[in-house]
């Protein structure tokens, strides 16, 4: 099966250019169908590769295709690396993916672009194939390039509506900031091992000691990589803005794949990683803030989709965390186990939006569970596994990187608590003011209330039973012996990294202490929540300069946004502006307009002197001879 992993990434590509030049000849439900069948046909080749390297004593392959770049020393192949890693996320990408192509046809049945926006997706699924199956750093960065550009296409795919286009610009070029740290990580890499193939520099990163300065720098450049990419502090603002893009969007870019791409990049990078205990720690800092940080704002959001936005950077930090304490696994556990609940958010918030006719206002809402009872089990389970409650799958995965980041030092613990802590709390925020108490909405939406398609309630339903059980793919040792299958199975890609895990081990019983506190405060902010929301029927207030400082201050997500405007896009704009009037316009303008004016002065004086008049001519020729003689005689 593994010669046919050019396959994979192919379909995509060729669903992309069968529906984008046949857009005028397809039908819009052949359009559709032709792309979620490539996006499936990929799904069962993953499978069947998965199964290959799950029965085969060799776990890793790699698939050279062709030549792509020659230049004295510096050869790069088109080639595919096959292993646990790469396999995980195959299957994620593509099943993840089809079900979102599948709630597509029922969520864009009437959108004009519908033809359009599943090229798109094909685009998007065909790039994001080849930046997890790439053998070396520049292949990774073409596909890490290629969904930037996806993601623009996408996020403004309602390109008629300004602040869309906006949200897609921001996002493009926060993307950049960080894309650039990444190219320059790779520049540094090639520099110090003579290659960037993933073989070559982790087995000569073994041979280096730890805090070499060319490891840290080169972590640290690749990391600002994944800060732009997987929206951390500093470059987490495009995300909540993407939510312009039609709702499944959200849930395959902003939830499912792209955004996780910098944990893959980190993961697929462990053995360089872990030789640099500084960038770690960097990593877990960031990771951990950025959980928090984001968290403690989506409490006072009410767009629907904004919530689930600022969620979605919240738990990216999770996963770096995990990355940051050494936890590998944990990080990638958490990587597939949030993509199975969030896609699932995100396509329940859409199910949600399509029922309210478009309103993605939760204040607004209310009293929804009887009228799309699919959409509220279903979104139920997922706010039940992101909030971490067992037996769901978010609570596997949850624990372990609690568990890693308190051997590794409490204060990671704590930051990872609170984060759980408000998580549940906005999360159950969110379903309850969504789904329960009395309808807030207009007449002529009570009227329109229904469930959604079957087209869409399918992969809500099939995601809401991997949500579930996902996490038993898992399973701790404190609970069942060897039941971690994930951490067995991705053992020969983290392999190279454990001699340099630094922490302590702690006993069972302080990780059944520490197990048993996360579920209890959770517990206890699942309560508070059925208290405010359901209990005492409090909705959340249209004015938050009433509630007082703190909630202001959340409301507007800290004003961040307004304080990068102020001291960097005012700035660069004030400084476009000088430049264009007194460089552009003064300067390199006068040069160039100079020369083409002092050009045609000069043509227009010549014209006159051709005037045609013979008399003129010969009284220039004798001229011109007398002038010849003088300067002939002076010259003697």
């Amino acid at each position: 099966m593994k010669e046919l992993i050019w396959l994979v990434p192919l379909l995509p590509l060729a669903g992309f250019l069968i529906v984008s030049l046949g857009k005028s000849y397809l039908s819009k439900n052949l359009s559709g169908i032709i792309a979620s069948t490539m996006v499936l046909g990929s799904f069962l080749l993953a499978l069947g590769i998965f199964f290959d390297i799950s029965g085969s004593k060799e776990k890793s392959f790699t698939v050279n295709l062709f030549e792509w770049i020659a230049t004295g020393d510096f050869k790069v192949n088109i080639a595919f690396l096959i292993d646990p890693l790469s396999a995980i996320m195959l299957l994620i990408i593509t099943g993840v993916g089809f079900l979102i192509h599948l709630y597509s046809m029922g969520y864009m049945h009437d959108d004009e672009g519908y033809a359009k926006f599943f090229s798109y997706l094909n685009l998007f699924v065909f790039f994001m194939l080849l930046l997890v199956l790439g053998d070396n750093y520049l292949l990774m960065f073409a596909g890490w390039e290629g969904v930037g550009l996806a993601s623009y296409l996408l996020i403004g795919f309602w390109f008629k509506n300004s602040s869309y286009n906006d949200a897609a610009k921001k996002a493009f070029i926060v993307n950049r900031i960080g894309d650039l740290g990444f190219i320059l990580g790779i520049f540094l890499i090639y520099i110090t091992f003579g290659s960037i193939q993933y073989s070559n520099v982790f087995s000569e990163a073994l041979n280096l000691k730890e805090s070499e300065p060319a490891i840290v720098a080169a972590t640290l450049l690749l990391f600002i990589g994944a800060m732009g990419k997987s929206a951390q502090i500093p470059l987490y603002t495009w995300l909540p803005d993407a939510m312009a893009g039609p709702t499944p969007v959200s849930a395959l870019i902003h939830a499912a794949t792209m955004v996780t791409a910098g944990v893959y990049m980190i993961a697929r990078s462990n053995i360089l990683y872990s030789l640099s205990p500084e960038t770690l720690q960097f990593v877990a800092i960031i990771g951990g803030v950025t959980a928090v940080f984001a968290a403690s704002i989506g409490i006072f959001q009410n767009d629907i989709k904004k919530v689930l936005a600022y969620s979605t950077v919240s738990q990216l930090g999770y996963m770096f965390l995990a990355l940051g304490v050494g936890a590998f696994t944990g990080g990638v556990f958490h990587l597939m186990t949030h993509a199975f609940f969030k896609a699932l958010l995100f396509l329940g918030a859409g199910s949600v939006i399509h029922a309210m006719s478009g309103e993605q206002d939760i204040r607004k809402m209310g009293g929804l569970r009887k009228k799309i009872p699919v959409t509220f089990i279903t979104f139920l389970i997922g706010t039940i596994a992101i909030s971490g409650i067992p037996p769901f799958s978010g609570f596997f995965s949850k624990d372990e990187i609690l568990a890693h980041a308190y051997e590794v030092s409490p204060f990671f613990w704590v930051l990872g608590v609170l984060g759980s802590m408000m998580t549940t709390f906005y999360m159950f925020r969110l379903l309850f003011v969504t789904f329960f108490g009395s309808f807030r909405g207009t007449e002529e939406q009570k009227h329109h209330l229904h469930e959604s398609p079957k087209t869409m309630t399918i992969p809500l339903i099939v995601l809401a039973v991997l949500a579930t059980i996902a996490g038993f793919a898992g399973i701790p040792d404190i609970m069942v012996h060897d039941g971690h299958w994930l951490e067995s199975f991705l053992h020969p890609v983290f392999k190279g990294s454990e001699a340099f895990t630094h922490g302590h081990k702690m006993s069972h019983s302080m990780e059944w202490i520490l197990m048993g506190a996360t579920v209890l405060i959770t517990v206890l902010m699942l309560l508070f929540a059925y208290t405010k929301f359901v209990k005492n029927n409090n909705v959340p207030a249209g004015d938050e300069k009433k509630q007082g400082f703190l909630p202001n201050l959340l409301a507007n997500k800290y004003y961040v946004d307004e304080l990068y405007n102020a001291i960097i896009t005012k700035p660069l704009n004030a400084l476009s502006g000088f430049t264009y009037k007194f460089m552009e316009l003064k300067g390199v303008d006068f040069i160039v307009n100079g020369t083409g004016n002092a050009i045609v002065w000069i043509s227009g004086v010549a014209r006159r002197v051709q005037s045609g008049n013979t008399g003129f001519y010969i009284f220039a020729m004798v001229v011109s001879i007398i002038v010849i003689l003088v300067i002939n005689l002076f010259n003697k």
